[in-house]
């Protein structure tokens, strides 16, 4: 009977038509690098985060202009008139085509009628023959924003808590409450990198950001599925098999269409920076930057560092191969 087992596991193996590579044998590499990568990310911080106006609350001036505008020069002098860093776009009128000027920086209290016309005279002072005239100035509520920003958290954790469910009934054949753990760690690791790639940029933590988490919350789990469903495909083929080379087996099957589909995405998210960076629009980097970080972290995370940390946990557990159904109902 043995001979019978071992016989069907070399003609299983044989009909695998792919290079199989060690990624469990790499695992303390893997686990090194990201814990690189979030020690990392999470020191970002230090170097200063900047958060938009709609979180901190603060003050939105526009004004129309002719002729050209240095934004440093402009954000230097207005910074030191009202004691706070001031952030310099410039734009183009929908209504007329006429050129803008917005002028944002956070604010408690608002601007007041005084301290509005000293920012419009230190600009006219600045630049007399520009024409300056005061379009439009609000004041930013950051309770909006918080708020936003709370359900944003609330909707991250629901879909975590969502996914380990949906894992765990998915993948009960192998142990499915350790993989969705395990996928939701690894998707957390992606999450917080993403973070680290914003403040290291410069890009603001804004609706943007908000936007590039709940995306990731659904493609960056993607290929650890696609992974978890060829680990139970192989599981009925290769019985008996130690499970870091079930693992290696599967990763390295799904190896080439994860690749392929992340380096899609990629290079479309690569392509809009490209354009955006042409045609001056910088809002569009915020989310298509990051995204980019994201997918080749959470590619690398599907691959990796998920698969070589489930297979750590089942080993804790004195896990050595995955069983059958049938063979597990045989032995009760």
């Amino acid at each position: 009977m043995e001979v019978q087992t071992m016989s069907t596991n070399a003609n299983a193996k044989s009909s695998v038509n792919v290079k199989v590579r060690d990624f469990c044998g790499k695992s303390k590499l893997f686990f090194i690098l990201s814990a690189v990568l979030v020690v990392l990310s999470i020191l970002s911080t230090f170097l200063g985060v900047k958060i938009a106006l709609e979180f901190k609350g603060g003050t939105i001036i526009t004004y129309s202009y002719v002729g050209d505008i240095e934004d440093s020069k402009v954000s230097s002098a207005v910074s030191d008139l009202i004691g706070s860093d001031v952030n310099v776009q410039q734009g183009e009128s929908l209504d007329n085509g006429n050129k803008t000027l917005s002028l944002s920086f956070s604010s408690k209290d608002g601007l007041t009628v005084e301290r509005q016309a000293q920012v419009t005279d230190q600009l006219n002072e600045l630049y007399p023959d520009s024409q300056l005239e005061l379009l439009d100035s609000n004041d930013v509520n950051a309770t909006a924003g918080n708020e936003f920003f709370r359900k944003c958290l609330v909707a991250a954790a629901f879909a975590a808590l969502v996914l380990i469910l949906y894992i765990a009934f998915r993948f009960k054949q192998i142990s499915g409450w350790s993989a969705g753990v395990c996928a939701v760690i690894g998707l957390l690791q992606t999450l917080v990198v993403v973070y680290g790639s914003v403040v290291l940029c410069g890009f603001e933590i804004n609706s943007n950001f908000m936007a590039v988490i709940l995306t990731l919350l659904g493609s960056a789990i993607n290929d650890t599925i696609v992974v978890y469903d060829r680990i139970r495909e192989n599981q009925q083929l290769l019985p008996q098999t130690p499970i870091e080379e079930l693992v290696n087996i599967s990763s390295s099957q799904s190896l080439r269409r994860s690749i392929r589909t992340s380096f899609t995405t990629f290079f479309a998210m690569a392509s809009v920076s490209v354009v955006s960076l042409v045609m001056g629009v910088d809002s569009i980097l915020s989310f298509s930057v990051p995204m980019m970080f994201g997918i080749v972290v959470g590619t690398y995370n599907s691959l990796c560092f998920v698969p070589s940390l489930w297979v750590w946990w089942q080993k804790k557990r004195g896990v050595k191969t995955l069983q059958t159904k049938s063979k597990a109902k045989s032995k009760k």
